[in-house]
């Protein structure tokens, strides 16, 4: 091995990451739980073992070299992934247990209603479901697997399986629903906006369905909300027309709580991919979830099916 691919003692690099991260040697021994004259000590070590100096000491207080603003984050992100790495081991040694995170309009309008046939399917299967906007890290945010809304399947070390097309249409509840006759009907009607469509590239809205119907109108009245579940919910209480995301209208389309008045369609490009570590897909727990999904897929009609579909750019 060349000398400089030599690592130093891990000892003396956890010593310098919690400094560096504390930028104090005090607060850095508390966490380590050593005495701070012995985190100096192992500092210095990692100082002469690399030939430059990490810190400048200042009265009460510690700042980075330009050689330790150099060190600092790649150690941090190696800690990162040592941890990550026994936590996967972890969760391998006592498997049956997923943590799936989905984005909270998909949550609570497909998985909510359908994950206890999961549980009945495989009770040994422990699910954790998490919900967030924001695309959780495998490693960082400790989830196993992930149904994520995008454009695109490019996941570098990851597994991705498209699960559904998203196809979006307007719905309302069946009173008004009875008042629209044709898409021009949709003047004078509220329309509701779901504002989480903003985080696409290039969003979808109520003009894009409009221009494919052939109606000119001004669509951008009316209440806005911030997640899809929200808008769904309020469409389906009466509260207006929103253009809906179809797979999770689904539930609500085939109990009547909502209604799709016009078999018109735009298909934006985005779907729901299912998304794993690449190796996990393999492995039992995972094997069991994906078959569990394709077959609630399999099960149910696919969305816009019977309406003309346009696709947008």
């Amino acid at each position: 091995m060349a000398l400089t691919d030599r690592l130093p003692p891990l000892t003396a690099l956890r010593a310098f990451d919690a400094a560096a991260r504390h930028m104090s040697f005090a607060r850095a021994a508390e966490e380590l739980y050593v005495t701070p004259a012995a985190l100096s000590y192992q500092i210095k070590n990692l100082e002469t073992d690399l030939g430059v100096q990490l810190f400048r000491r200042l009265n009460r207080a510690v700042e980075l070299t330009e050689a330790g603003r150099l060190l600092a984050p790649g150690v941090a992100d190696g800690f990162e992934a040592l941890k990550a790495a026994v936590r996967n081991v972890n969760r391998m040694r006592d498997g049956r247990g997923l943590v799936l995170t989905a984005g909270p309009a998909f949550t609570a309008k497909w998985l909510a209603p359908r994950i206890y046939r999961f549980v009945e399917r495989r009770p040994d299967i422990e699910v954790r479901l998490v919900a967030s906007l924001k695309k959780l890290d495998f490693n960082r945010d400790e989830v196993d697997a992930a149904i994520r809304f995008t454009r695109h399947n490019e996941e570098p070390g990851c597994y991705v399986e498209t699960m559904v097309h998203e196809l979006m249409s307007p719905v309302c509840a069946p009173a008004l629903a009875a008042r629209l006759k044709n898409p021009s009907d949709l003047i004078g009607a509220p329309l509701v906006h779901d504002e989480s469509l903003a985080l696409m590239q290039k969003p979808p809205n109520w003009g894009d369905w409009l221009k494919v119907a052939g109606v000119e109108m001004d669509w951008r009245r009316g209440p806005k909300f911030s997640n899809a579940d929200q808008a769904l919910e309020a469409a389906a209480a009466g509260g207006g027309v929103a253009l809906g995301r179809l797979s999770l209208a689904t539930t609500d389309l085939r109990s009547g709580r909502l209604v799709a008045p016009f078999d018109i369609a735009i298909d934006t490009g985005a779907h729901f991919n299912f998304v794993c570590p690449a190796g996990m897909e393999t492995r039992p727990e995972y094997v069991a979830l994906l078959d569990w999904l394709r077959d609630e897929l399999s099960d149910e009609s696919a969305p816009g099916e019977g309406m003309r579909i346009v696709r947008i750019d």
